[in-house]
């Protein structure tokens, strides 16, 4: 049994999971998993830099999350930072101040660590399943990109593309400074038509069509899924492996792009820092089973967290 703490930074949030893992019986158990919205991709779609405010935000979070690191003992530590990072100018300082904190350097992985990790962390529990068909089309819907991962016991082929939930509310929503409540259709076309783009690129290396399960990672479709379930609160346990009909997550939508942000943050499970992009997010999530055809999407709080944790054991 291996203790070990695994830190996801993204766009729009940084999460930790520190676990003891155990590899004769496949087993990741859970000490402490929590997550904060710190939008460290604030305005790097448009000024290719990491904003300062948005730095010190994920260094406060960093900060929180070495004290429980500390606390709970973890024997090894990874970081892994995606989408924004990757794009901004100025990521030595982001670099440098993780480092300050936690005394690792983030690593800014490829996009096929970043498949293999999702992968892993999302399907580990599902193999053996009969109810779900392999194989299996992983979907990781970020705040700056969203991840496609095809495979059956191991990954066949993957794709990252840029339909983030933050990176499309941030192009196509935002007018003089403000997120449009609720968006124009002309609006909702644009942030179609990006999404609509974005597939023909990840079907260009993934056969969308070929995958016989969704299963769908990030907030976006965790939150869209406690909205489903009617949860009066966020439960974590009711979500993991919800199985959500398309016609539902159709019409979810369908009353998020219809929405001000006073009615979206009313939502008992909507998480603050969520009101803004939730509209986007599902919007690209309706997108993708649209065109694959999936009839419903397995959403799993197990994802590209769970994989890092495992990459440690």
């Amino acid at each position: 049994m291996t203790r070990v703490a695994a830190i996801d930074c993204g766009t729009n949030s940084i999460r930790l999971l520190v676990a003891d893992a155990d590899p004769e019986t496949g087993e990741l158990k859970d000490l402490d998993r929590r997550m904060k919205i710190v939008r460290l991709g604030q305005g790097v779609d448009r000024t290719g830099r990491l904003a300062p405010e948005a730095l010190e935000r994920t260094f406060a979070a960093c900060r929180e999350y070495a004290t429980v690191i500390e606390e709970l003992g973890a024997e090894k530590l990874r970081f892994v930072a995606t989408s924004a990072s990757r794009d901004a100018e100025n990521r030595e300082d982001f670099v440098r101040g993780v480092v300050d904190i936690l005394g690792v350097e983030p690593e800014v992985i490829t996009g096929d660590q970043e498949a293999e990790f999702s992968f892993t962390g999302a399907t580990k529990e599902l193999t053996g399943r009969d109810d779900l068909e392999k194989p299996y089309l992983v979907v990781d819907i970020g705040g700056g990109s969203t991840e496609f991962v095809l495979g059956a016991d191991s990954v066949r082929a993957a794709r990252s593309v840029d339909i983030g939930c933050v990176r499309m509310t941030e192009r196509h929503l935002v007018h003089d400074g403000e997120v449009t409540d609720p968006p124009t259709a002309e609006q909702i076309a644009a942030i179609k038509a990006d999404v609509a783009a974005a597939l023909d690129q990840a079907a260009e290396t993934v056969p969308l069509g070929e995958a016989h399960t969704l299963v769908g990672l990030a907030g976006s479709v965790t939150t869209l899924a406690g909205i489903a379930l009617h949860l009066e609160e966020y439960d974590s346990a009711a979500i993991h492996h919800a199985r959500i009909p398309l016609a539902k997550v159709r019409e979810i939508t369908d009353r998020l792009l219809t929405s001000t942000h006073a009615e979206r943050a009313a939502i008992p499970v909507m998480h603050p820092g969520r009101v803004d992009v939730i509209a986007a997010g599902a919007l690209v999530l309706l997108s993708i089973m649209e065109r694959t055809g999936a009839q419903e999407v397995v959403v799993s709080e197990h994802d590209i967290l769970d994989g890092i944790g495992w990459s440690l054991a």
